[in-house]
């Protein structure tokens, strides 16, 4: 949930919808659990349309046809199924006059508490401070705009731009930093909001000034190219006729963080008590074959670029396991030994790395490590490379599902990383899970 949530409508909005429900239901009380379950239904369609979100922009006309067509749908679907499934049609017009009543008094609900929010915005009660990137001729059309219209709750503290085209005397607010220290800035002025407008500094390396703000708690927003032909969606939010697009945050922070660790640790413990008879004579074909060590360690860069030791089972003759730390592929080398080429060609030899997971040097699904040798060379080749070190290390990943692993582009890796972070949801790594799984089933055909 976005951070301005904490302070604006939505908690407020959630209320009101409960007390809507709870209104309507009393309109039956002699049968209330199939209202209910209405209303239930009904704030998970409104959850899910997205109609919780804190806005600039406050209007309960705009949302009115979203909110009537999930109410009504929410409704609909609670009478079928007391016709259908429970035999019980006498039922249905109870439900549907609940969702009626509810749903007029959500709408009005809506339209009191956004009347509140504005008061509250305009009297300074709920004020968020924002910094704005570029001051250029937008950027400072922007900045006016939100001094003279408090009624948006944003309040512009400073400029930050490299070679602002705004003379200082033409500013509303202050040069407050270069672009390059938008962070510190952020943290300093102790800012919510970031706002991007235009500044001269070219997409690629804006993109990485952005992803420095990634685990701060603000919200950031950005001025579309073209604004004046945008189409307004209902995604979009607009100041005094300004559209504003609300950058997705990645989904790492501490909520995230905090459930995304718990299923690894859940996860990969299940996972090595399954698996250990399969690690039990993966480590006797190694010691059989070619001897001691069976565990092979290798130092790997993970989360904040910090190493940690990655294990596997040993794929190749142990004199060469010193050679094989600065080598970039070994997959078609002649040290591989018959079993470890068995091995690799499975990903039975990663196994260990469960171990990685439990430990939190790693995560279930996540960017491959690379060894800090390679690290520094792509770093100094691929503009994006050192972002994938936002989050932490993978047994699995987003690149290695569409074959990025062992020779392949660094560049499309870095491409296929970067995108996994910025889309990430638990869905999508039960995908990579699943498509990872079946992988691993088609090579040990």
């Amino acid at each position: 949930m976005p951070y301005l949530a904490a302070l604006d409508a939505v908690l407020l909005l959630i209320a009101v919808s409960v007390a809507a429900g709870d209104a309507a239901l009393l309109t039956r009380p002699g049968d209330a659990a199939l209202p209910f379950a209405a209303v239930v239904l009904d704030l998970l369609l409104l959850a899910g349309g997205g109609l919780y979100w804190p806005r600039l922009t406050l209007s309960a006309l705009d949302e009115l046809p979203a909110l009537v067509g999930r109410l009504l749908v929410g409704g609909s679907c609670t009478a079928a199924v007391a016709i259908l499934v429970l035999d019980r049609p006498e039922a249905a017009s109870e439900v549907l006059e609940a969702a009626v009543w509810g749903g007029v008094l959500v709408v009005l609900g809506r339209a009191v508490a956004y009347q509140m929010v504005r008061t509250a915005r305009r009297g300074g009660a709920v004020r968020h401070r924002a910094v704005v990137l570029g001051a250029g001729e937008v950027g400072g059309r922007l900045a006016r705009t939100l001094l003279e219209h408090p009624e948006y709750g944003l309040e512009p503290v400073g400029f930050v731009d490299d070679d602002p085209l705004l003379p200082a005397h033409q500013r509303p607010v202050p040069l407050v930093g270069s672009v390059a220290s938008l962070a510190d800035v952020v943290v300093r002025l102790e800012a919510g909001v970031v706002l991007l407008a235009y500044s001269q500094l070219n997409g690629r390396d804006l993109v990485g000034v952005v992803r420095t703000c990634d685990r701060l708690n603000c919200e950031i927003f950005f001025v579309p190219r073209l604004f004046e032909l945008h189409f307004r969606s209902r995604e979009m939010d607009a100041v005094w006729g300004i559209p504003l697009v609300r950058l997705r945050r990645p989904a790492f922070r501490r909520g995230a963080r905090i459930s995304k660790r718990l299923l690894d640790v859940t996860v990969s413990a299940l996972a090595l008590v399954l698996v250990a008879p399969v690690m039990a004579l993966c480590a006797l074909a190694v010691r059989v074959t070619s001897g001691a060590p069976v565990i092979f360690g290798q130092e790997r860069v993970g989360l904040d670029g910090r190493t940690f030791r990655l294990v596997k089972f040993r794929s190749y003759a142990p004199v060469d396991v010193l050679d094989a730390q600065d080598r970039w592929s070994i997959a078609g080398d002649m040290c591989l030994t018959p079993v470890g080429r068995f091995l690799r060609r499975t990903s039975l030899d990663e196994l260990p790395q469960l171990w990685n997971v439990l430990r939190g040097d790693m995560t279930l699904v996540g960017p491959r490590p690379e060894r800090p040798l390679f690290v520094r060379q792509f770093t100094g080749v691929y503009p994006h490379y050192l972002a994938r070190h936002r989050v932490p290390a993978g047994l699995t990943g987003w690149a290695q599902v569409h074959g990025l692993r062992g020779d392949t582009s660094i560049a499309d890796r870095s491409a296929f990383d970067n995108y996994y972070i910025e889309n990430y949801s638990v869905w999508n790594d039960v995908k990579i899970l699943l498509r990872t799984a079946a992988a691993l089933t088609r090579n040990a055909r």
